[in-house]
């Protein structure tokens, strides 16, 4: 367990650290916003998911963060579209967290009744 946690921080945080290296070295800050959305998260849970149960409990990880990286989309969007009409950053980012997590929520329950229904 802390041996798990150890290689997710040590990981996590080195993608993270990347991605500020390239905000403040790159002169283009599209470049920047590129890293910001690095999905180092979801490289780390499948990682160690496949290490400690395999790819089949891997790939369900992987699946499931296809639902957060939908979620990532509305987050953006969201955050951009309140940033334009308010001006509030905080606001903004507040707004984008929220609808991140009921649109990603939304989405795995739509695929889990479609699958149901599929009787997969």
């Amino acid at each position: 367990m802390m041996k798990d946690l150890l290689i997710r921080f040590l990981l996590g945080g080195a993608a993270v650290m990347m991605s500020y290296m390239v905000t403040v070295i790159s002169p283009w800050r599209l470049l920047a916003g590129i890293f910001a959305a690095f999905p180092a998260v979801m490289i780390t849970a499948v990682l160690m998911m496949g290490i400690a149960s395999g790819s089949l409990n891997a790939a369900k990880i992987a699946n499931g963060s296809v639902y957060g990286m939908i979620g990532g989309f509305v987050c953006v969007a969201t955050v951009w579209t309140v940033l334009l009409l308010s001006h509030n950053w905080l606001f903004s980012i507040l707004m984008g967290v929220i609808l991140w997590l009921g649109s990603s929520i939304t989405v795995s329950a739509l695929r889990e009744r479609q699958l149901k229904h599929n009787g997969i």
